[in-house]
């Protein structure tokens, strides 16, 4: 080994080095070069119209109108699956937890079990505006005005898409954070409770500065997750993408500019877009995480 440690070193991480930039780094390449080309997928040449696929993303309505939803799942979803997991992690492991806390975790995680493409399909029923388990249910309880087309109205669309990428997303990260709070010193809250601190004192002072890490990498992955939305407005909403643009989000204008008009050069420009805005979340989180760590210390 002390003879032959570069052969060694060379021997196991050229390969690796090399399927690296084959399956991954050529790829994200090939997309950075077509995305400055008006190429149609099918021609065989691909002429180079350097960044006019990107300006023309500055004057195309559907595809603000796409960034514009993003922007709102990116600020809403997140939030809004890691306070409800926050909550529900809590009344499982806080200092006072509650019988039978594993079953629930398994019980919140199933949907994480299930394909988003099923869970299109379950919640397109729920939503079904005649038949659907939610309209039923506000009519066997008497409010009857309260029933709505949920998936059909501009101003609940979005609502009712967001709404079930929460209800997927949250029992995964019920289960992490239950796992940060679990890792916490009992001494910690038993402490707090000496002191005379509340339920909502102890979790501002104790749980929350406890579980940062774990609450800034679900950051990031909501955050991703909330750019993306796809499969969920493909499947559910009607056009895809209506009523009047109400869901329509970068994928799907990607998805539909390269496979429904040919236009794979700008539509990879769309993914190029995409890229660059989810790759400034992550660096503004870990960014984020980092400073706060330095002020507590």
């Amino acid at each position: 080994m002390r003879h032959g440690r570069w052969r060694f070193l060379l021997a196991a991480l050229v390969p690796a080095l090399l399927l690296h930039v084959v399956f991954v780094l050529s790829p994200y390449a090939q997309a950075f070069y077509l995305s400055l080309t008006d190429w149609t997928g099918v021609a065989g040449e691909a002429h180079y119209v350097g960044a006019d696929n990107f300006v023309r993303l500055g004057g195309d309505s559907l595809f603000l109108d796409a960034v514009r939803n993003n922007a709102v799942m990116l600020v809403v979803v997140p939030a809004a699956t890691i306070a409800l997991a926050l909550f529900l992690a809590s009344m499982l492991q806080g200092r006072r937890p509650i019988r039978g806390a594993s079953a629930y975790q398994i019980v919140y995680f199933f949907p994480q079990m299930l394909s988003l493409v099923i869970i299109a399909v379950l919640w397109g029923f729920v939503y079904n505006p005649n038949t659907g388990l939610l309209n039923s249910g506000l009519r066997a309880i008497g409010l009857d005005g309260a029933a709505r087309s949920w998936l059909a109205e501009p101003s609940l669309a979005l609502i009712s898409v967001m709404a079930v990428i929460v209800w997927s997303s949250v029992g995964f990260y019920v289960v992490l954070f239950s796992a940060a709070i679990d890792g916490i010193p009992k001494e910690l809250f038993e402490a707090a409770v000496l002191d005379g601190a509340g339920k909502w004192s102890t979790f501002r002072g104790v749980t929350l500065p406890l579980v940062r890490e774990s609450v800034q990498v679900a950051f990031v992955y909501l955050g991703i997750a909330a750019l993306d939305g796809f499969v969920l407005v493909q499947v559910m909403t009607v056009g895809p993408g209506g009523p009047d643009g109400a869901t329509e989000v970068v994928g799907l204008s990607l998805y539909r500019t390269a496979f429904t008009y040919g236009k794979f050069g700008y539509a990879t420009a769309m993914g190029v877009a995409l890229f660059f805005a989810a790759l400034t979340l992550a660096v503004f989180a870990l960014r984020w995480g980092r400073r706060e760590q330095v002020e507590m210390a």
